[in-house]
């Protein structure tokens, strides 16, 4: 299927000391039938970290098939890809401990609404229609999985969230036994957070090498090369207080708590999520969770060649989700 693809920034809405404007870096994706007067899902989609928007359109030559953007298009939905504040085309704050999780929710909600507004409108492009039966499902990966949950936990923006590659346990084998500890106490270790992100990072935005051992977890035996060379022009710095506090246990439980629309959790078989069946139970204010295990895959979904499974759940499933009123 033909899409339509537009490129834009838009103001992040948030301000850091010393720092001028600061804009989010944004890319739309649609088919280019669309009807004005038909329902339409959006997905909005948060890179993870160590990543930029470019995740979900992962170039392969004469190969489509890696492309979550290309492949949703075709499906008949609208893709938004988003750069985090501080990643890829967006805004870089100097000091990135100063980019704290609360900071990039608010910044990517607000980039958020200003392009749904533009989409529903009919001003974002000439070759789009008002969209104004559109509604979004916030979707992420790993960290962004994380964003996306602390988005749709404060500002209430999707219809649903999906959820990839990503759990409530965090990461504890990677933290001090004492983040462990404190991990008990989610007020305690968030307050002291920028210590705890600096002593592991130091710097403002590191970039992570990959060590063997990631390495099978994100690509692994069943991945296709192909994408693995995909996923390394993809890569960019971390945001050190958005990581680390992806890894503390316990990490965005309270939010989680709080979710009532639906999820979708999409997890690899081979992923780092912790006991896969436990998951749902973060979960406990939505009435419709749904869990996806998929097969023979590792953590980064798209390598594998479960990923058109993978699409077409989703796009199954979203199409189950009310559309806003």
């Amino acid at each position: 299927m033909e899409s339509i693809t537009i490129k834009l920034h838009v103001d992040s809405g948030v301000q850091l000391p010393g720092e001028g404007a600061l804009h989010i870096a944004a890319e739309v994706w649609a088919p280019n039938d669309l009807d004005r007067d038909a329902p339409v899902t959006a997905f909005v989609s948060l890179p993870g970290g160590g990543m930029t928007r470019r995740y979900f359109d992962l170039a392969v030559e004469n190969d489509e098939t890696f492309s979550f953007a290309k492949q949703m298009v075709a499906r008949g939905f609208v893709v938004i890809l988003i750069d985090h504040l501080a990643v890829g085309e967006s805004s870089r704050p100097v000091d990135g401990y100063a980019v704290t999780a609360e900071v990039v929710a608010k910044a990517n909600a607000h980039a958020t609404e200003q392009i749904v507004a533009k989409l529903r409108a009919g001003s974002l492009s000439p070759s789009l229609p008002a969209l104004q039966n559109l509604s979004t499902i916030g979707i992420g990966h790993s960290m962004g999985a994380m964003m996306t949950l602390l988005q749709q936990a404060q500002y209430r923006q999707h219809i649903a969230i999906a959820l990839l590659g990503f759990s409530t346990r965090g990461l504890p084998e990677y933290v001090s036994p004492k983040v462990r500890e404190l991990a008990a106490d989610p007020a305690a270790i968030r307050a002291d957070l920028a210590t705890h992100a600096r002593g592991m990072f130091v710097l403002p935005y590191p970039v992570i090498k990959p060590t063997g051992q990631s390495g099978g977890i994100f690509a692994g035996k069943n991945a296709d090369p192909r994408g693995a060379v995909a996923l390394k022009q993809v890569v960019d710095a971390l945001l050190p207080m958005c990581a680390f506090l992806s890894m503390v246990p316990g990490n965005v439980l309270p939010e989680a708590r709080q979710i009532a629309s639906p999820v979708f959790l999409g997890i690899g078989e081979f992923d780092m999520v912790g006991p896969t069946h436990e998951i749902p139970a973060s979960f406990p204010a939505s009435r419709d969770v749904t869990l996806h295990v998929i097969p023979d895959t590792g953590h980064s979904h798209f390598l594998f060649p479960s990923r058109i499974e993978l699409f077409d759940r989703l796009a199954a499933w979203a199409r189950t989700v009310p559309a806003a009123r």
